[in-house]
């Protein structure tokens, strides 16, 4: 069966990825949504009566969420046409001074869960499947007191070209997309919300337009899709200056 994997699908872009999956890849038939909250999944999964939906409820800083999902994917031997690396999280402050639990978290939940969850499903694509993983403009240049979040985003963005090029033969494409700022929880999880004067001038990328660009980028096999204008501008000048000084003016 077609099969579609989205992690961190609850909420935010993740759920506008599920909403508008069907436009961009009409063929799937199956959704697997990934996230830690079963009652939310199961509320996304009641808005698409014509498609056949499986909530798993998986905590993905959890090491045997992996193993799960291999057992699934190895008992029902779907063909993944998309897997949707979206599940992240961010969390403002400078080293020393946030927890250590909230600074590694950032980087089980962003490098790992992304790697393993990846590495997994692969397996199971077939040429013209795709992978989207879900970046971030501050993949660009370090982000002093989001350092670690940056950090996790410069691998992902990193890992998407590498993996891009090592799948070509197998007729994988593989694309991140790398947003600025969008409305949702994660500026409040994150701590963000009123304490960052550059979070607060930053312009902010409509999450509805993200995922529907992130999708059609996907389907067109591109590597790095960056959203508005802006942050393509601040994708070439972060490429063409030199990191000590940029970094002065990417502190959040």
């Amino acid at each position: 069966m077609k099969t579609a994997i989205v992690t961190g699908a609850s909420t935010g872009l993740g759920r506008e990825f599920v909403r508008q999956l069907a436009d961009v890849f009409p063929e799937v038939e199956c959704y697997w949504l990934i996230a830690r909250r079963a009652d939310q999944l199961e509320e996304l999964a009641a808005s698409l009566p014509d498609k056949q939906v499986e909530c798993l409820s998986m905590d993905l800083c959890d090491t045997m969420s992996f193993m799960a999902l291999q057992e699934k994917l190895s008992a029902q031997q779907p063909e993944v046409v998309l897997l949707v690396n979206n599940a992240g999280c961010g969390y403002l402050g400078n080293i020393g001074e946030v927890d250590t639990a909230s600074q590694t978290r950032m980087i089980d939940l962003n490098l790992r869960a992304l790697t393993a969850v990846t590495n997994i499903t692969v397996p199971f694509m077939v040429p013209g499947s795709c992978i989207l993983n879900v970046s971030s403009i501050a993949s660009f240049c370090p982000n002093p007191r989001m350092t670690v979040y940056s950090s996790t985003k410069a691998y992902v963005s990193s890992f998407t070209v590498g993996l891009a090029e090592e799948l070509k033969p197998k007729g994988i494409t593989v694309t991140a997309v790398c947003p600025g700022p969008m409305k949702t929880e994660f500026l409040d999880v994150g701590n963000i919300t009123g304490n960052s004067k550059m979070f607060a001038t930053l312009p902010y990328c409509d999450q509805v337009r993200v995922a529907g660009g992130a999708l059609r980028a996907a389907r067109a096999g591109r590597t790095i899709y960056t959203p508005k204008l802006f942050y393509k501008f601040y994708r070439v000048l972060a490429k063409i200056t030199p990191v000590k000084l940029m970094v002065k003016f990417a502190k959040t």
